[in-house]
């Protein structure tokens, strides 16, 4: 299946180059003329311009937007609703606040243009791990776009299958779901990375409190000088709290114990309070991803060992770099 792909970086050059393993044809589009020519040595298309790209994919169209939520991502929509044509589909595959994702829907139907929205997660790890993703749109579309979803995701791979799944849609054990209409799949996709932001900061604190038992305000007899590395590495094993996280997680300690090479200043990207503004507005409780919410924000104040591991796991599996870091 042809696919054109608007934005090239971290994951949208990797969402390329998979599906070009898989024997898909790709015309590619970024204002980086260096990452366009990059792609097309390894077999893409390049375009010069966002017409230039349209023009060279066959109809009926599908454009994949992989761009920063806000601003460019509504532009560069805007500009391909009006260079599309009825039947052809805007993907946005980025992390868009699902009440646009509506509203661009609305849009663009009016053209006879369908809207797809894919919540995607994978990181920096896609390319080999493949992306999981949670995908809201009209069924028709997103049934059309299957090939490519298809060669996207990390299949049934090693993990166990679940019991009692039989006769439902098979498409979430390969790592993809049709999860409702436009702007289920960024609102699923939202909730994932509140969850995330739990889960990260739980680890965060756990190992800040393995790291201080060591701590001269403790009574001298009650002190352990303890392994996070080991600690670290044994709970991958066996363990109820293993995870990728905790993967990334022990790869750091195993590379810099005390975590010196990062800052603990922790950004947030917008979907953790995006999942707060939800919970409000469900009068859902949500202590949990609050409080982790928070901690990011009073990261920017004062950086403690948890911080520092919170940066340590955001890079591992997203590349995110602190403020000042090459890139």
């Amino acid at each position: 299946m042809q696919l054109g792909m608007v934005g090239l970086g971290r994951m949208g050059g990797n969402i390329v180059r998979r599906l070009m393993r898989g024997g898909h044809g790709c015309v590619v589009y970024d204002r980086a003329a260096e990452a366009v020519a990059a792609l097309a040595g390894e077999g893409a298309t390049g375009a010069t311009s966002l017409a230039d790209l349209v023009a060279k994919l066959d109809a009926p169209r599908a454009v994949w937007v992989m761009l920063p939520a806000g601003a460019v991502t509504e532009a560069t929509v805007e500009e391909l609703g009006r260079l599309l044509a009825a039947e052809d589909v805007v993907i946005d595959g980025g992390n868009s606040f699902w009440k646009d994702d509506i509203r661009r829907a609305g849009l663009l139907a009016e053209r006879g243009i369908r809207y797809v929205d894919v919540g995607t997660s994978g990181g920096v790890w896609g390319l080999d791990r493949g992306y999981c993703m949670m995908i809201g749109g009209e069924e028709a579309a997103v049934r059309r776009l299957d090939p490519i979803f298809a060669t996207l995701v990390p299949g049934l791979g090693e993990v166990p299958r679940t019991p009692g799944r039989d006769g439902r849609d098979p498409r979430a054990e390969q790592g993809y779901i049709h999860a409702g209409p436009s702007g289920a799949g960024h609102f699923v996709k939202m909730v994932h990375n509140g969850i995330e932001y739990g889960l990260m900061q739980a680890y965060a604190e756990g190992f800040d409190i393995l790291k201080n038992a060591a701590s001269p305000e403790l009574p001298e007899g009650e002190r352990l000088a303890l392994n996070l590395p080991d600690i670290a590495e044994v709970w991958r094993r066996g363990s109820v709290v293993s995870s990728w996280l905790l993967d990334l997680t022990a790869a750091a300690l195993a590379g810099d114990e005390a975590l010196e090479s990062y800052s603990g200043f922790v950004e947030d990207s917008g979907e953790g309070r995006w999942t707060i503004l939800a919970a409000i507005a469900e009068a859902v409780p949500a202590d949990v991803l609050s409080a982790a919410l928070y901690a990011r924000f009073r990261s920017r104040q004062e950086h403690t060992f948890a911080e520092k591991m919170l940066s340590a796991m955001r890079k591992g599996f997203g590349g995110h770099l602190e403020p000042g870091q090459a890139r």
